[in-house]
């Protein structure tokens, strides 16, 4: 008799492990404890609340291939990144826009990096405008700041996005240049999506983004809590997640933040939406620059579905930049799923990349 409870015991102790292992239940967990760590029924409310029909937005803001359409109607993407240490960022995050659907997919980057990003894909248009400090006299960096400048301006009308960050570093000549690209970039009313040594240098010139509601920040673990830090004044608190990414976003000034993680968090200040679609257990580093690509194509179309949208448009909320978050991170996840079913272990950047195009089609065929 004993034996008997004994080994039942020992099977329900396995079966429990078995079921937190799993990836399903963890994800509920996290996004139980988003939402105030039980799991009563006000919880599972508030955790419905949270996640969205990710799908059904792409459907909504992907546009139709139409032939009367011409080229750069669906998306005219730059990436502002790209140094002499870090040529693969930018190139993920330019070609993720094209293989999303974008029709043209800009690199401004050192004159260094150039004929390395050049060299990955003859689809990528590549300006070797920026310049490190090392290469500039102290003399001659008040003149060649104001020619990169002026070089950025020539095209910086044309863009329907802008990523910033994707291998920039953190020259300090270089990132000064940025800021005023960036500055400029605002006064046209331009969207910018801003990832990796991007954030680095928001975090610490805030102005650059604050009260700028088509600005978007992606930041992960790391780049999160030095965010927190800096505007809260406090440290991460996982277990009131959303109302903390939350006050962020408002404190910021209304400034849209997807919090990478297990599950993804995105606010705007005012709302807050989750997407936990399984992605892949393999976290090879390049995945940040795919989203960042993804999400500026995907914003730009979230902007031109808006503008064009009549009132039987099916989407609750109207801000492009969370709509954009929320299908480059859907988009992200499904083609890092797919990669991983086939590559497993040995899933790279690249193998995602290349299940972009096939995600997108499963979810809002072409045809």
């Amino acid at each position: 008799m004993r034996d008997g409870m004994n080994s039942r015991i020992l099977l329900d102790a396995a079966k429990s492990c078995i079921l937190a292992s799993s990836p399903v239940f963890r994800r509920q967990q996290f996004l139980i404890r988003c939402v105030g760590g039980s799991t009563d029924q006000r919880d599972m409310q508030a955790l419905r609340s949270l996640e969205v029909d990710s799908q059904s937005i792409i459907r909504a803001i992907t546009p139709a291939l139409d032939p009367t359409r011409h080229k750069g109607q669906a998306g005219n993407i730059a990436v502002i990144g790209g140094c002499r240490e870090y040529t693969g960022a930018p190139y993920f995050s330019a070609i993720s826009a094209l293989k999303i659907g974008a029709d043209l997919s800009h690199v401004f980057c050192t004159t260094d990096a150039a004929p390395v990003i050049k060299s990955y894909s003859p689809e990528l248009i590549v300006h070797p405008v920026l310049e490190e400090s090392y290469n500039v006299g102290e003399e001659h960096k008040s003149s060649i700041a104001s020619k990169v400048l002026a070089e950025v301006d020539k095209w910086l009308e044309r863009f329907d996005c802008l990523v910033v960050g994707p291998g920039l570093g953190r020259d300090p000549f270089l990132l000064d240049c940025v800021s005023e690209i960036m500055r400029h970039a605002r006064q046209s009313n331009i969207p910018i999506v801003i990832d990796g040594d991007g954030l680095f240098l928001v975090t610490n010139n805030l102005e650059l983004v604050s009260g700028y509601a088509l600005a978007v920040l992606t930041p992960n673990v790391n780049e999160y809590k030095r965010l927190v830090q800096k505007v809260l004044s406090s440290e991460v608190n996982d277990i009131d997640a959303p109302q903390q990414l939350l006050s962020l976003a408002k404190q910021i000034g209304g400034v849209t933040i997807l919090r990478k993680g297990n599950s993804d968090l995105i606010s705007d200040g005012d709302t807050v939406k989750s997407v936990s679609v399984y992605g892949s257990p393999r976290r090879c580093g390049g995945q940040g620059d795919i989203l960042s690509g993804s999400v500026a194509v995907f914003l730009s179309w979230a902007r031109q579905h808006i503008l064009a949208a009549d009132s039987n448009s099916n989407i609750r909320f109207k801000n492009p930049t969370v709509l954009g978050c929320i299908a480059g991170s859907a988009i992200l996840r499904k083609a890092a799923s797919l990669a991983f079913s086939n590559k497993k272990r040995s899933t790279v950047t690249g193998d995602i990349i290349e299940c972009l195009g096939k995600s997108l089609e499963d979810i809002s065929p072409a045809s």
